[in-house]
């Protein structure tokens, strides 16, 4: 059993996962549904990376009306072209090319070292467009939300930083290679988050540069435990279960393919191992009664988490929608070996076409409404398990109780 609904802060994690995150805006759809009509904003904690924190800020904007922020976001997703993301003319492409080839040729002399393989200033006009910032602290001020948290990976310190915005007593902290920063969170700090290494250029806050928020989030969990989470809903953008082997021989990977791999590593590999790190610490402190457990343990608390991911291969989606990439985009790709199928990984992230992103929150919609009376006990506070997940999560933790 849980805490009592009303002593519970539940928290909504939005992982990155570039054009994935549409996935996530058709899991928010179904929470907005099954909930009474003027609802406010259920997540006290909301913590986003990469795509995932543009999903946060907006949610965290509008966090008195949960079906208008959530709304906003299907507009915004379900119209998106690649256009709005990053520039795709011939002339830039050319360009980006161009200077690549001559700064790998004349060691960045005379060119420079070039920054970053896409120029995703469409995007920064967007959000400022699109996202106020002054209303994060409004919405907390109005006890509509505890705490926002937007992570960034920082090069110089090659550090974690979690900026948040927060109630006064929240307190920042710092462990090993990351820290919680207390800030006025701005659209820098968005532009950071989503600046993926090599693809998108990084982005100075302060006196320092900083790139995909995924980099060095180890602890992906993290940012919402240090903000009081009692229980966590966490938005995946793949099934974890592992590719199967292939029939023929092995072929040497591509540059799209192992770019798509890093990709695909980055924004999900630390998620599976923290949830395997909460889920021992759970069975730890619940397998000692309360009274008699030592001071060490005493301090520690149970959190409840529920994990919904993609129950369809998010690859095999985007390459159905593949033509509808800009064509200088597709020459790009082709360009550094994209034409076989491990290209696919790489354009799930990069298809920003209305399409593809459609597709998706149809997908999370459908996969989050399989598992309703789940997911609506969750975030009303009611009584949950310690986990819920898919089934093969389920079996790989099922390890732990023979361990402890």
């Amino acid at each position: 059993m849980t805490q009592r609904a009303n002593d519970i802060r539940t928290a909504l994690v939005l992982p990155g996962g570039g054009a994935r995150g549409a996935f996530q805006v058709g899991v928010l759809k179904a929470v907005a549904e099954l909930l009474p009509r003027k609802s406010v904003n259920p997540f006290g904690i909301i913590s986003g990376t990469s795509a995932g924190a543009v999903n946060s800020v907006v949610l965290a904007s509008r966090a008195q009306h949960l079906r208008s922020a959530v709304a906003e976001l299907e507009q915004v997703w379900g119209h998106f072209r690649c256009h709005h993301v990053y520039k795709t003319d011939h002339l830039t492409m050319l360009k980006s090319s161009l200077h690549w080839l001559t700064s790998i040729v004349l060691g960045g002399w005379l060119v420079g070292a070039p920054k970053s393989l896409l120029d995703n200033a469409p995007l920064r006009s967007l959000l400022s467009r699109n996202v106020h910032f002054p209303r994060i602290q409004d919405a907390i001020d109005s006890g509509y939300l505890h705490a926002l948290a937007i992570t960034a990976a920082g090069y110089a310190s090659a550090r974690s930083t979690s900026f948040f915005e927060a109630t006064e007593d929240q307190q920042s902290w710092q462990r090993t290679r990351r820290l919680g920063e207390r800030t006025d969170l701005n659209l820098d700090h968005i532009m950071a988050s989503i600046a993926v290494p090599m693809i998108f250029p990084p982005v100075r806050i302060g006196n320092e540069y900083f790139g995909d928020g995924a980099m060095r989030q180890a602890t992906p969990l993290s940012p919402a435990v240090h903000l009081g989470a009692d229980r966590i809903l966490v938005v995946g953008i793949r099934d974890e279960t592992g590719d199967q082997s292939p029939d023929s021989g092995p072929e040497s990977p591509s540059f799209a393919q192992i770019a798509g791999y890093m990709l695909d590593t980055l924004f999900m590999d630390g998620l599976y191992s923290d949830l395997e790190r909460i889920t021992r610490i759970n069975q730890l402190i619940d397998s000692i009664p309360l009274k008699t457990r030592p001071e060490s343990v005493a301090n520690m608390r149970a959190i409840d988490t529920m994990l919904i991911v993609p129950s369809e291969d998010l690859r095999v989606i985007a390459h159905r929608h593949r033509k509808e990439l800009p064509f200088a985009i597709r020459a790009l790709l082709r360009g550094v070996g994209g034409s076989n199928p491990g290209e696919n990984r790489l354009l799930s992230f990069l298809l920003f076409e209305k399409s593809y992103t459609r597709e998706l929150i149809k997908l999370g919609y459908r996969d989050a409404m399989n598992v309703k009376d789940e997911l609506l006990d969750f975030v009303t506070g009611a009584d949950v398990p310690r986990l819920f997940a898919p089934n093969w999560i389920k079996k790989d933790l099922s390890a732990f109780h023979s361990e402890l």
